[in-house]
């Protein structure tokens, strides 16, 4: 694990959308929670796809358990072998005249293909072939591999973590603008950045276009290739 440069820090999101991987291009290192609470109204076991002009969601079968457990510790349920079969349908119906549906669905067959039925593992390794096939260069790093941070919270625990890594900059989505404070980050030797949240617009077959949509989305109307470029050119920060 090496030290010094640019940190993002996530949750791990089912094949999120394009600014999750706009973030993770712009930084040296990509760190994943693990050691957070599941929260199931949140996006790390389902996202947005669109079925002809209309968003629509898709999610992962959980078993039952906790509300209080970390993500590390959430199950996929014991019928997803038969549940993805129809996330798989929905998605193929959604998609099948989407001008690269081949290889977006290669990709998506790859995630879903992964024998773990550990929500983390399972995500985290989404996380991992998206970045690969995105040919994004930031280590991919696990919060618990990290060090033992649990115990604090927000800007707290977000520090620490920058600390650990000897981060001198940080880079967060806009959403988070009003839950860190500019003069404590400096105060600590981090710079604080923050994305600007646009992402671009593309083809989606429609009159309307449908924003902030899984990454599956993108990869379906405008390809691999041209998503690579989408990240290269979004900003300004």
């Amino acid at each position: 694990m090496s030290r010094g440069g640019s940190i993002a820090i996530m949750q791990p999101y089912f094949l999120p959308y394009l600014g999750y991987w706009q973030l993770m291009n712009r930084v040296d290192k990509f760190v994943v929670y693990d050691d957070i609470q599941f929260s199931k109204s949140g996006w790390v076991h389902r996202n947005k796809y669109l079925e002809g002009s209309k968003e629509r969601i898709f999610t992962l079968p959980l078993r039952k358990d906790s509300d209080f457990l970390y993500i590390a510790n959430r199950e996929l349920s014991s019928t997803f072998g038969e549940e993805k079969l129809k996330i798989r349908r929905k998605l193929e119906g959604a998609y099948r005249n989407a001008p690269h549906f081949t290889d977006g669905m290669a990709v998506f067959d790859e995630c879903l293909s992964f024998q773990n039925n550990n929500l983390f593992q399972f995500v985290s390794n989404s996380i991992k072939i998206i970045s690969t096939r995105l040919e994004l260069k930031a280590e991919i790093l696990i919060s618990s591999d990290v060090g033992d941070t649990k115990s604090l919270r927000g800007q707290d625990r977000v520090i620490s973590l920058c600390q650990i890594l000897g981060a001198k900059e940080y880079i967060n989505p806009i959403g988070g603008l009003s839950l860190y404070d500019h003069d404590r980050f400096e105060k600590e030797g981090i710079e604080l950045k923050f994305n600007s949240g646009k992402t671009p617009s593309y083809d989606q077959m429609n009159k309307q276009f449908v924003p902030n949509l899984s990454i599956l989305d993108s990869l379906m109307f405008s390809g691999i290739e041209r998503v690579k470029l989408y990240l290269r050119e979004l900003g300004p920060w």
